[in-house]
């Protein structure tokens, strides 16, 4: 396919790595020629320099025999614009960044009239994420699957934990409920195992389970049980409102401790049951002095990682029950992890995945991927696909039918009941089904999962 992206900034040069990567035709319009240049020579795209709202900048871009623009500039108004120009040029589809909350309403009502395809707001999907985090604190991570009705979340086996030593196979028995370990990750290596498979301490368990089992799975493994009350934001970004809103609506208290004193008194207006405190958020006395050592939870969400993540060390180091990170710079997700950092939010790759998803649904022919999740550190994908009449073994049980290595049906949905997937399960025809598989392979179709299908070559860079 052929996508021009406006934007060369955090969320623009995720994007171009991951198209770029799946074999995709990639413009980019920057008017900053430097950050230009490296894209075009890192990942061998064609760069436009100039405003993307411009019409001679996007002819020049070839948007009109474009398949996709992508508008993920820093304005609002400016993506807005670029995706106005593109669709009267003549392009197929078009998504646009928005971060005001003030437009967000106002353009899902307007979408038809103004040609787009699909609007993303990073502060808003982020605060979702860290929200459904909160709900369950003793998950590091969760996705959502099946129309919210199936999720893959991330579990640490700690000292003495009651899986550590145990076969997969036996996970039934100790779990209580039907679920299945679709990844595992170990030290520096990542696992798509098989019932033999034998977990041991430390392990990083991603686990694909009913929602609704999710409580009495934390039961049953004797998983520590916390419930936030109470929760502080250092930080009043777009984060902080939208997820502040989330937590009065559930019953949470909120504080906010935010350095500007106009945001502050901004916050107060729209968040009118909040606390809003007017200090820094990384001094300890501070924090202390707010009640840090006393609350369930610490969200940090400065525009700056490193406070972030200092931060979040402190609140760790204080015993606080949940802490969630907001970084931008995920180059050190590694090294994050070894400091006890467990749970952190990026931005711009919900952006991305959210986007990435949206364009393998464009290039399907048989089988539409529903959904799209990155998983342990990005090393590993989990699609939601659904099944249509041209997917190859339809009605098959599954121990008839033989995969491509690295690649486990995770869940079937069918009509709303969760299927964790025995050998006697098939596929049947509008079926959805979660595949987890290595992120370096190339999926953008159910049947490529299959043995007898061969092989998509993804872009060498």
């Amino acid at each position: 396919m052929k996508i021009v992206i406006v934007g060369d900034g955090k969320v623009g040069y995720t994007l171009t790595e991951r198209l770029s990567k799946e074999g995709h035709d990639i413009v980019v319009i920057d008017n900053n020629r430097q950050v230009l240049r490296e894209s075009a020579e890192i990942f061998d795209v064609m760069a436009v320099h100039g405003n993307g709202a411009s019409l001679r900048v996007q002819k020049a871009a070839d948007v009109q025999n474009s398949d996709l623009l992508i508008a993920a500039a820093s304005g609002d108004e400016l993506n807005l614009l670029c995706c106005i120009i593109a669709r009267k040029l003549g392009c197929k589809h078009t998504i646009a960044r928005m971060r005001n909350p003030e437009y967000v309403e106002q353009l899902f009502f307007l979408r038809e009239e103004l040609g787009l395809s699909m609007m993303i707001n990073p502060e808003r999907a982020s605060a979702k994420e860290i929200f459904r985090l909160l709900q369950f604190p003793t998950f590091l991570k969760r996705d959502s699957f099946a129309k919210g009705r199936a999720e893959i979340v991330e579990i640490v086996l700690r000292e003495g934990g009651i899986l550590s030593g145990k076969r997969l196979n036996e996970l039934y028995k100790i779990a209580k409920v039907k679920v299945l370990v679709c990844a595992v990750e170990r030290e520096d290596r990542v696992y798509i195992p098989d019932g033999s498979f034998r977990l041991q301490r430390g392990d990083k368990l991603y686990v694909t389970a009913p929602t609704q089992d999710l409580t009495a799975l934390i039961k049953h493994l004797g998983l520590e049980k916390i419930k936030v009350r109470n929760a502080i934001l250092v930080g009043g970004s777009r984060i902080a409102y939208y997820l502040a809103r989330e937590l009065e609506e559930a019953g949470i208290g909120v504080k906010i401790i935010e350095t500007s004193e106009d945001r502050c008194n901004q916050l107060a207006e729209l968040l009118p049951r909040a606390q809003i405190v007017h200090a820094d958020g990384s001094s300890q006395a501070v924090l202390r002095a707010e009640g840090i050592e006393q609350t369930d939870a610490v969200v940090t969400l400065t525009n700056i990682d490193e406070e972030n993540l200092l931060i979040s060390m402190f609140a760790n180091y204080l015993h606080v029950p949940k802490v969630v990170t907001k970084i931008n710079r995920t180059e050190y997700t590694e090294v994050i992890r070894d400091k006890g950092i467990d749970s952190v939010i990026s931005p711009k790759l919900l952006c991305a995945n959210d986007i990435v998803r949206y364009v393998r649904a464009m290039q399907n022919t048989t089988g539409s991927v529903l959904a799209l999740h990155r998983i342990v550190d990005e090393r590993v994908e989990a699609l939601e696909f659904l099944a249509s009449p041209s997917t190859r073994h339809l009605g098959e049980t599954l121990q008839q039918i033989t995969l491509k290595p690295d690649i486990l049906i995770a869940c079937i949905n069918r009509k709303g009941r969760i299927i964790i997937p025995k050998g006697d399960d098939t596929i049947e025809p509008g079926d959805t089904l979660i595949v987890v598989t290595t992120a370096d392979r190339m999926i953008v179709d159910l049947n490529d999962i299959f043995a007898d299908a061969p092989e998509r070559l993804a872009a060498v860079q």
